[in-house]
């Protein structure tokens, strides 16, 4: 008796069900594996927030923002940049470091960071145990500034001022416990004379009260004040770095003006909260450094008198660990408080 013969799609079907149960399989099994290789394939799937602990305007917004318009780009997702001030950077960090630990919203931290830690004594997070570090981002020096209309065209005919008339001078900081104000009670210690310490939630409201005469000078760093020492309604006596900045190649560090053991400038950084999965780390990390050293962002640091840095989380921890000795001598030193 003649039996017909299996069609070729016949004889396949068995095969192809095999193949098709070996791939469920495999899906199910990576389902499986451990959160990284599927979250790196998942993330990011909504937008990322960059929380500014400053007022908008100063030199940590403007740096968000810059980064946020190019990561943005390489996301695939918007980044929004979100302000939080006060507190000395402290309530912007605070948040942050409560968040979910998903890569979905990160902190812009800088220098201040590492001395609130000492200023502070009861902050509800660790700096160096709450976050994750990502990458620095810049590095943009400090600069002594005051107003085009104040008698002083170098620092010393200012500190001869501020001892003829003490009660008439004041420095603005972005608060207590940043780099502002440790630079200005170490200058204070300097020229042995107090000088009132005024401090605010960002550089905006610093730089707008220093161009109106509300405070008499301030240690900010430089990409606020630069416009304004362009156009002449503020100028720079010294930078607080050791060495001169390159977009005020003219002004003298504070040192060279007489003022030994000063050299502080202000980093600025991305940290996310600790414990963001390892994967989505080294995806921000990835990313973002391919931004810092694109020409274009680099032209732009160049710009408002900021350094590109960006380097590995490794690197960031090590720099943070390091900062935070060495400022925690300052701060016992000069017995700077929150008060």
């Amino acid at each position: 008796m003649h039996r017909p013969t299996p069609s070729p799609t016949a004889i396949a079907h068995p095969l192809r069900r095999q193949h098709l149960m070996a791939l469920a399989a495999l899906a199910a099994a990576a389902c499986l594996l451990p959160g990284k290789t599927v979250h790196a394939q998942a993330w990011p799937t909504k937008p990322v927030t960059i929380v500014v602990p400053f007022a908008a305007g100063g030199t940590t917004d403007v740096l968000a923002r810059a980064l946020g318009e190019k990561l943005s780009t390489a996301l695939g997702q918007p980044v929004i940049v979100e302000n939080r001030g006060g507190a000395g950077a402290t309530i912007g960090a605070d948040y942050v470091a409560k968040a979910a630990p998903d890569g979905y919203t990160l902190l812009m931290g800088a220098v201040h960071h590492t001395i609130a830690t000492s200023v502070y004594k009861k902050l509800s997070y660790d700096f160096q145990k709450s976050f994750s570090p990502i990458t620095t981002v810049a590095l943009v020096p400090n600069v002594l500034a005051v107003s085009a209309t104040t008698p002083a065209k170098e620092v010393k005919e200012l500190v001869a001022l501020i001892k003829t008339a003490p009660d008439k001078f004041s420095y603005g900081s972005n608060g207590a416990g940043t780099a502002q104000h440790l630079i200005g009670t170490q200058f204070s210690a300097a020229i042995g004379q107090p000088v009132l310490h005024v401090p605010y939630k960002g550089s905006g409201p610093l730089t707008t009260d220093l161009l109106g005469g509300q405070v008499s000078m301030s240690f900010d760093t430089i990409t606020p004040v630069l416009p304004h020492i362009k156009a002449g309604k503020l100028r720079a006596l010294a930078v607080t770095t050791a060495k001169r900045s390159s977009s005020l190649p003219d002004v003298p560090t504070l040192q060279e003006a007489g003022f030994a053991g000063f050299d502080i400038g202000t980093w600025f950084g991305v940290l996310a909260p600790a414990r963001t999965p390892a994967d989505v780390v080294s995806r921000l990390n990835a990313e973002m450094v391919k931004v810092i050293q694109s020409p274009d962002f680099k032209k732009r640091m160049q710009d408002i008198g900021a350094e590109p840095i960006g380097n590995t989380p490794a690197q960031m921890a090590e720099q943070i660990a390091g900062d935070t000795t060495r400022f925690a001598k300052l701060v016992a030193d000069h017995k700077i408080t929150t008060d």
